[in-house]
């Protein structure tokens, strides 16, 4: 498999890929105000500096990433297990790219799955862009989708699920007003938010997905479906509201991003960044409620969406409470068409990345998840009980409802940095770890803090205890072969030359990296881990960059890490959200094991303005997620940045996409990285589901968890 020299980067322009619009809708110009971690609380910048210098990370071929824990080394140029660490999909790593498509390797093809609006049922109208209703919008795909699952429901049919982060209103409407939209268009916003389940028909000899309309368990869950509180918060008098004065049933979903499947076959979905969403919080004038919503991130007057203006639930002067009752980590039982979702209070409040499960050495449910805030931390939660993986939802109704959540603090090795940037004397770069207990069930560990307290404000339940303030902690993900943790940490600019030295790899993080932890005796439950640093994103030519000692000349450029997932033998796939350096996001090949560790290959790039999100990775197909496409600075409905995915002068709709191979690339150098590729459009043909369910028997089906995917 020829890999090319170093790809070209092309000129960068101002705000990188991701634009101001879509700080400014996905997540509230988080990174525009204040920090909202204000602690004292060590920064990993710190950590790294105590362990490695910043030249000598750049040292080609060092003894690299060594982690010693129980046994466990990684270092450089060896397989620290017994499995393979070559690559399943064979492609030709694409040059960084700025087309309005999903552009793919020579020798593959693509399809689209499902768009923004395509409908899960008949009684759905067809999508109109110009004569949108919330009715329709809640039997339709929804907007921005993000984290996407699969479970096999037969040998011809899967179970897809998707979560719809955030709606952008000035593309989505022809007449919207800032600051003033209708009543019909906020509840179609309500209603593009929230999650999608979806049976989808595999063909034959191809990675093509078709949706199958009228699905048994086809499901739409908006802003607005019924969701239930469980675990020691639940019923919590912070929980309760007027129109839910148990504190038990919330209305809604909102800004789900990342998740996971669990190997009982239920979908974790993470609620991310909801404080963007409650009106006026700088009219609360109690000190102990105005401090914990600052440290959320909840301020000022109306919102961006003005929803608060319809509906009295999102003004925090009217119903102060009920912020309290979103940013958690959702269960939902794709199997069963009746249930309800679970927001599992156990598991913590916060800005949830991701929520992903490991299995532990006796049996126990480990669930990880970062806090997608600069400078905030990477939490998991242990199960009291045992899962039982063959019994389904049922059997494990409440498993994520009783156990011990912890936080991470990163601790450097006590090894002298020479003078001159040379290696420590030990000669790596690595450190080691501390799970640091919050609550195990109605028991706080954090002093001045009661149980309930803890998990309905986790971030202060944290910041006491002196956790490790991270870069943006992203998706967190379990190898399936190799048992290690990998966590994306997509940026962070804030980072001051004051808060780091010499020795630290980079102040003003902006291109992100990645993290490799390596559980203690190689068990998810154990409290201690090691870590290292797999690569600095960035421009291979920059000396800061690092790909885990491999020759930088053969690496795709790569910056801001965002969602990860695996294949089947175990090695990292990345997605990207706001590249620096020019071009567009896209998805990442890294090797993690072997001598090729460290290397990156690009295996797709996305439309203008777009993001990648929720990489699904099989033996025979890829799927993505193409979020935001068209959000450009000046994007507006009638003056739109992209035409993806239908083409001419259409709309653009966030989708679904599948991509197969259809020919092996030849493996021969080729002149020049983009003369032997070319961008692939979707086809504006919206794909034709069944108009009857599948004769499968699906709903009874409950699968284990595939080796792949988000």
């Amino acid at each position: 498999m020829h890999l090319r020299k170093l790809l070209p980067i092309l000129g960068a322009p101002v705000h990188g890929n991701r634009s101001s619009m879509t700080c400014r809708m996905r997540c509230g110009d988080a990174c525009f105000h204040e920090v909202p971690n204000t602690t004292g609380n060590e920064y990993f910048a710190d950590v790294v500096a105590t362990v490695v210098s910043r030249r000598g990370f750049l040292k080609a071929g060092a003894v690299v990433g060594a982690v010693a824990v129980a046994g466990s080394v990684i270092t450089a140029g060896s397989t620290p297990s017994a499995f393979a660490a070559e690559p399943v999909l064979d492609f030709e790593a694409i040059a960084p790219q700025a087309t309005d498509s999903v552009f793919i390797p020579e020798g593959w093809e693509q399809d689209i799955v499902m768009r923004w609006g395509d409908k899960l049922f008949s009684t759905a109208p067809d999508f109109d862009v110009m004569a949108q209703t919330a009715a329709a919008q809640a039997q339709q795909f929804g907007y921005n989708c993000d984290f996407l699952g699969f479970f096999e429901l037969d040998a011809e049919t899967e179970l897809m699920m998707v979560n719809h982060e955030y709606t952008d209103e000035y593309i989505m409407f022809p007449d919207y007003v800032a600051g003033a939209p209708t009543e019909e268009q906020v509840n179609i916003g309500l209603a593009a938010h929230g999650l999608s389940v979806v049976a989808v028909s595999k063909e034959a000899g191809s990675g093509r997905l078709t949706p199958v309309l009228d699905h048994e368990l086809n499901r739409r869950f908006t802003a607005t479906s019924k969701f239930e509180l469980t675990g020691h918060a639940a019923g919590h008098e912070l929980l309760r509201t007027t129109e839910d004065p148990s504190g038990t049933v919330v209305r809604g979903t909102l800004n789900n991003c990342a998740g996971g499947l669990t190997p009982w076959g239920t979908w974790l979905t993470a609620e991310e960044n909801f404080n963007q969403y409650f009106a006026n919080a700088e009219q609360v004038t109690d000190e102990p409620a105005a401090t914990r919503l600052a440290r959320y991130g909840l301020r000022g007057g109306q919102t961006e969406r003005g929803w608060e203006l319809f509906h009295d639930r999102f003004d925090l002067t009217l119903e102060p409470n009920e912020a309290n009752r979103f940013g958690w980590i959702v269960e939902v039982d794709p199997f069963d068409p009746d249930s309800t979702p679970k927001k599992r209070t156990a598991l913590g409040r916060f800005k949830h990345e991701a929520g992903t499960v490991a299995i532990a050495a006796d049996g126990r449910a480990v669930v990880y998840s970062g806090d997608d805030e600069r400078f905030d931390y990477v939490y998991k939660f242990v199960s009291d009980d045992v899962a039982d993986l063959d019994g389904g939802a049922a059997a494990n109704a409440d498993l994520l409802d009783r156990g011990t959540l912890y936080v991470a603090r990163f601790d450097g090795n006590s090894g002298t940095i020479a003078d001159g940037g040379q290696l420590p004397a030990y000669g790596a770069f690595d450190g080691t770890g501390e799970w640091i207990p919050l609550v195990h069930n109605d028991e706080s560990f954090v002093d001045g803090f009661t149980a309930a307290e803890v998990l309905l404000f986790t971030r202060l339940a944290a910041d006491t205890v002196g956790a490790t303030k991270m870069d943006r902690p992203e998706d967190v993900e379990t190898n399936p072969v190799n048992g290690r943790v990998y966590l994306a940490l997509t940026n962070n600019t804030n980072r001051t030359v004051e808060q780091v030295d010499e020795a630290n790899p980079r102040s003003s993080n902006k291109h992100g990296h990645v993290i490799e932890l390596v559980p203690g005796g190689e068990d998810h439950a154990s409290t201690t881990f090691g870590w290292n640093v797999l690569l600095l994103a960035g421009d291979p030519a920059d000396p800061s960059t690092y790909f885990a000692g491999y020759d930088k000349s053969q690496v795709s450029p790569i910056s801001c890490p965002d969602n990860v997932a695996f294949d089947s033998n175990g090695n990292l796939w990345i997605s990207t959200d706001g590249n620096k350096l020019g071009a567009h996001d896209g998805l990442y090949e890294v090797i993690v094991d072997g001598e090729n560790r460290g290397r990156v290959r690009q295996f797709l790039s996305v439309p203008n303005d777009a993001e990648c999100c929720g990489p699904w990775v099989g033996d025979d197909r890829v799927n993505i997620a193409v979020q935001h496409p068209g959000e450009g600075d000046e994007a507006s409905f009638d003056a739109q940045t992209s035409h993806w995915p239908d083409g001419g002068d259409s709309v653009p709709r966030p989708s679904i996409v599948s991509i197969w191979p259809t020919v092996t690339p030849s493996p021969s150098p080729s002149p020049s990285p983009s003369a032997t590729q070319s961008p692939t459009q979707a086809p504006s043909v919206s794909p034709s589901p069944s108009s009857t369910p599948g004769d499968d028997d699906g709903g009874t089906a409950r699968p284990g968890l595939p080796s792949t995917g988000n």
